[in-house]
C-alpha cells in the first residue's frame, strides 16, 4: 500500500480582509514578496488574474520561465493553478489558495498543493520534498504584507 501523500495543505488565520489578501496572491507580480519556497524571481506587471483560463507567466529564481494557468477562480475567494514549461501543457501538480473570512477583519487563509496528477518524472523529488511548513512560510509572509497594509 502506498503511503505517499499526494496533497499538502497549511492553514492560519490573517488580521486582514479576504479582499486585500486575494489582492496579493492574484496580482503575479506581487507573488515574489510572499513565495515562502524563494522560487519566484519575477512576473510582468498588468497579469492580475480575474477568471479560470487565464495564464500568467513567471520567472524562476533559476532564470526558467513557468506559465500558470488557472484552473479555479472565485473573486476574492478561490484561485488556483497549474504551472506548465512556458508553452507547455500542465505538468499535473496544482497550487490553490482558499479564503474564508471569519469576521472582525480576519481571514482564513488554506493554501494547497496538490501532486497527485503530477507526469513529469523531473518534478517528483521536489513534489515528494513539499512540506506543510513551507506552505506556512508562505502564508506567514503573506500575513506580514497583508497586515501592513
Amino acid at each position: 500500500m502506498d503511503s505517499q501523500v499526494f496533497v499538502v495543505s497549511g492553514c492560519r488565520e490573517i488580521a486582514a480582509e479576504a479582499g486585500w489578501i486575494f489582492e496579493l496572491i492574484a496580482d503575479p507580480a506581487r507573488q515574489p514578496s510572499w513565495d515562502g519556497n524563494d522560487n519566484l524571481s519575477e512576473a510582468p506587471t498588468g497579469q492580475r488574474v480575474r477568471a479560470e483560463g487565464a495564464v500568467f507567466t513567471m520567472t524562476l529564481t533559476t532564470g526558467g520561465v513557468r506559465d500558470n494557468h488557472v484552473v479555479e477562480f472565485e473573486e476574492g475567494r478561490r484561485i488556483a493553478w497549474m504551472p506548465s514549461d512556458h508553452g507547455h501543457e500542465p505538468a499535473g501538480h496544482l497550487w490553490r489558495w482558499e479564503l474564508e473570512p471569519v469576521g472582525d477583519g480576519r481571514t482564513r487563509v488554506t493554501h494547497t498543493y496538490d501532486w497527485s496528477r503530477l507526469t513529469d518524472e523531473k518534478r517528483l523529488v521536489r513534489a515528494r520534498s513539499t512540506t506543510e511548513a513551507q506552505l506556512r512560510a508562505s502564508i506567514d509572509r503573506l500575513a506580514e504584507l497583508a497586515e501592513r497594509g
